[in-house]
């Protein structure tokens, strides 16, 4: 039982990982004695990420775009060149986008359905031999997407983009788990509340006393919160669950 939330030792890339959730998954993986990659656009960010995290354990930062197939392949071919076995993969980036029904563009639609949706698609489907290489016995390999309450219940903003491109990546990830579950690998979603970060920063400056007030618990989301879901996910703890979408938001999307 004292290894049961082991992730020593473990590889794991965490896309969209130089802030936010993604970088709170990342602190937790390093922290917990895990190689940690983290991917995002620019690679100053990954550096200095990169350097924070190897303070606390190892990370290295790689610049992706992954809101094309090529981008994703790309991700995967440089992940592959210097990592046999990849146990752990966090799908986390993603965007958001706001506007009135009547003003909302088209290009935004397809920009989220591009990162939210495909990205964890096309980057699944590149790393599936590096994932498979690690699955051992009784030790799966573990696809972990980071998707939102938005896309469990109607959010009150109009996220016309957001909340759907999260409940389809939901289904994807049972989809997912059920087609890779004879191959050895788990696929499980994470829905995240409020937590702080660069996306929910205008919304909990504006809202954030009646998100309090409105959450169940009282309070948003800590790091440690999202850290502690993410590695039981990755451990021999969660070795027996996929496809399941667990939502991580002081009980907002199921009790109210």
């Amino acid at each position: 039982m004292q290894d049961l939330f082991s992730v020593e030792g473990k590889v794991a890339l965490v896309t969209g990982g130089t802030r936010g959730i993604g970088l709170m998954i990342a602190r937790g993986f390093a922290e917990a004695g895990a190689r940690v990659y983290v991917a995002s656009r620019k690679q100053d960010a990954c550096d200095a990420t990169a350097a924070e995290l190897s303070k606390r354990g190892t990370c290295i930062g790689i610049a992706a775009d992954l809101g094309s197939e090529a981008g994703c392949r790309a991700l995967a071919a440089k992940v592959g060149e210097v990592e046999p076995r990849l146990h752990v993969l966090v799908n986390n980036a993603g965007a958001n986008w706001g506007a009135p029904l009547e003003e909302h563009p088209d290009a935004a639609l397809d920009k989220l359905w591009n990162l939210n949706v495909k990205g964890p698609f096309h980057l699944t489907r590149a790393l599936l031999p590096r994932l498979e290489a690690a699955v051992r016995p009784g030790d799966p390999a573990r696809v972990i997407n980071v998707g939102s309450i938005d896309g469990l219940h109607v959010p009150s903003l109009e996220t016309w983009g957001y909340a759907p491109t999260k409940a389809a990546l939901h289904h994807l990830t049972r989809m997912l788990a059920k087609h890779l579950a004879g191959r050895g690998i788990t696929v499980n979603a994470i829905a995240p509340g409020p937590f702080e970060s660069k996306m929910m920063a205008e919304t909990l400056r504006r809202f954030g006393d009646s998100i309090r007030s409105g959450c169940p618990l009282g309070r948003i989301g800590e790091p440690e919160d999202m850290a502690g879901v993410a590695i039981y996910l990755a451990s021999r703890a969660g070795a027996y669950v996929t496809g399941a979408v667990i939502p991580v938001d002081g009980g907002i999307s199921t009790t109210l």
